[in-house]
């Protein structure tokens, strides 16, 4: 059974991006190059290559010129609140931030839990969609964490995996259950990892931060105590297990126990997770909430320490739109979440490549190649004959992050009014060009 997505057709680019640096791990490039594309495929890739006729020519010296970015975990809003996103702008948002492929979580309204709800979202992402775009379906029927769904029936439709994000599975029999038919599927079954019982009411990091704000707080263990949950169900039943949004070192513990006895499981780690901690919170700044949330700098370091081994595979933006009049309340009574689609390369190529924390070969593998590989869909890379996939970036550009300049329809950002550095100006897609600053 494939993993499918839908986008918009057109014709496939005739361009030439000429004098990048090109950075590709899978073909262990890193050099200045020529690379030249024809009917929406790579067609060479060298030194000083001639400009056919009526092939557009892109001048990309002093730029990145990278495989294109594929994110696992997006809220799309679609079906049901297309006043907080829709596709045309989450679809939008995800060019202008370097994504040649994005997948949505099942939690809509109605909740993508039937093959009937998920041919209704495709039909509509073949329309709307500049960037192909797959979708989860739910693990439990309406989220109600008691019934399966279909799940046959809904990977025979295209699905990436099952997943109740949002909200834990809600018990161990019905995660081993799942992880029974996701075998049978070639799926896997993605988690968020909270132990609501832990939960307690709270809104932010339980820690020093929050005590002194007198906000309720999410202690670690309520995300590592699930975590723990669902790898000793995955071990037993040798099941596909993602783990999503990772954000303690706790947590990571449980992670590498899992690698250690060669477990089928994958992990995810969020740009806000990897770049901020819990001290930002004491601005009250509602699009600073999240969940999980914004942890301490040892959970950060930690993190950002697992993603550059491979023990966390790969970035994953959450994106989570919500209206304007959401998030203008008190923190406490804000909804959680933040977008990310249009920031994340630029958040982690500034805070962590620039600042030495990762290789930009190792952001690169797990922005797009690994989830790639993940997703089932076919890895982006630099190669003569391969489909054009791929996004051309000004690593030395700044920018501020200003809610009128971006695509998506939602503007809760956690780095709204940040200045920024290194911004995508080129996005091809399917072997279409996407996204164009010049535009």
């Amino acid at each position: 059974m494939t993993v499918r997505t839908w986008s918009r057709g057109g014709p496939g680019a005739d361009v030439l991006v000429r004098g990048a640096r090109v950075v590709d791990p899978l073909a262990g490039l890193d050099q200045t190059l020529d690379v030249l594309v024809r009917k929406g495929r790579i067609a060479a890739v060298g030194n000083d290559l001639a400009a056919p006729a009526r092939v557009r020519v892109v001048e990309g010296e002093g730029r990145l010129l990278l495989p294109g970015f594929v994110d696992l975990h997006t809220h799309l809003r679609t079906p049901g609140r297309e006043d907080e996103e829709d596709l045309t702008t989450a679809s939008a948002a995800a060019a202008a931030g370097g994504y040649v492929a994005m997948f949505g979580m099942a939690n809509t309204d109605p909740v993508v839990d039937s093959a009937a709800v998920l041919e209704g979202l495709a039909r509509r992402a073949g329309a709307e969609a500049t960037v192909p775009t797959g979708f989860f379906a739910s693990l439990s029927r309406d989220l109600a964490g008691r019934q399966l769904t279909e799940m046959y029936e809904l990977a025979q439709a295209g699905v990436v995996g099952f997943s109740d994000d949002g909200k834990p599975v809600g018990s161990a029999q019905l995660l081993r259950r799942a992880l029974q038919y996701a075998k049978v599927t070639d799926r896997f079954v993605a988690v968020h990892a909270q132990d609501d019982s832990l939960m307690g009411g709270g809104v932010m990091h339980e820690g020093a931060v929050s005590a002194k704000l007198g906000l309720g707080g999410i202690p670690a263990i309520a995300e590592s105590a699930d975590v723990a949950r669902a790898l000793e169900v995955a071990r037993y039943e040798q099941g596909r297990l993602h783990l999503c949004h990772l954000s303690t070192a706790l947590a990571l513990e449980h992670l590498e126990r899992a690698r250690a006895l060669d477990l089928p499981v994958s992990a995810e780690a969020c740009p806000h997770h990897l770049t901020l901690t819990d001290e930002v919170v004491t601005s009250l700044d509602s699009n600073l909430k999240m969940n999980p949330p914004l942890r301490a700098e040892s959970d950060r370091r930690a993190i950002v320490s697992a993603l550059r081994s491979g023990l966390v595979d790969c970035v994953a933006t959450d994106h989570a739109p919500h209206a304007q009049q959401e998030k203008e309340v008190p923190f406490e009574a804000a909804p959680f979440g933040t977008t990310g689609l249009e920031t994340a390369f630029a958040v982690l190529y500034g805070e962590l490549v620039l600042k030495k924390e990762l290789s930009l070969a190792v952001l690169v593998t797990r922005m797009s190649q690994t989830p790639a590989r993940l997703a089932g869909l076919p890895v982006p890379t630099l190669v003569s004959g391969e489909p054009a996939d791929f996004c051309l970036a000004d690593g030395a550009a700044r920018w501020t992050v200003e809610a009128a300049a971006l695509h998506s329809k939602s503007t809760n950002s956690a780095w709204l009014g940040q200045t920024l550095q290194g911004r995508v100006t080129l996005t091809v897609a399917a072997g279409r060009i996407v996204f164009d600053d010049r535009a």
